[in-house]
């Protein structure tokens, strides 16, 4: 059992929040909405996982990379943290690209 893969998330997922930070784009600009939108695409997210896993789509590959916790058969722990990275990096993404875009319009 090891933790490297989970470690590597929360690394990464607080490169996310230094950024956010930073630049004042996700959770910095309006904490509310944010938490909303976060929980609501991590919700829509473990919802598609659950159905692959349902329909046998997905499973949980076999490495020593993961601390072998699981939420539900076939759901690691660490997909959790994945999928609340992605969402976040999606989120730091597109408010990013949007404020940059908005900057060379107004030039």
């Amino acid at each position: 059992m090891s933790t490297l893969y989970l470690l590597i998330l929360l690394v990464s997922l607080t490169g996310m929040v230094v950024l956010d930070r930073a630049f004042s784009l996700f959770f910095w600009r309006d904490a509310r909405r944010a938490t909303f939108v976060l929980v609501a695409g991590v919700g829509l997210f473990l919802c598609w996982d659950l159905l692959g896993i349902g329909l046998g789509i997905f499973y949980r590959g076999e490495t020593e990379l993961m601390t072998g916790l699981q939420l539900a058969p076939e759901l690691p722990v660490e997909e959790l943290f994945f999928l609340t990275f992605l969402a976040y990096l999606t989120m730091n993404l597109t408010l990013g690209a949007h404020r940059l875009l908005a900057g060379r319009v107004r030039r």
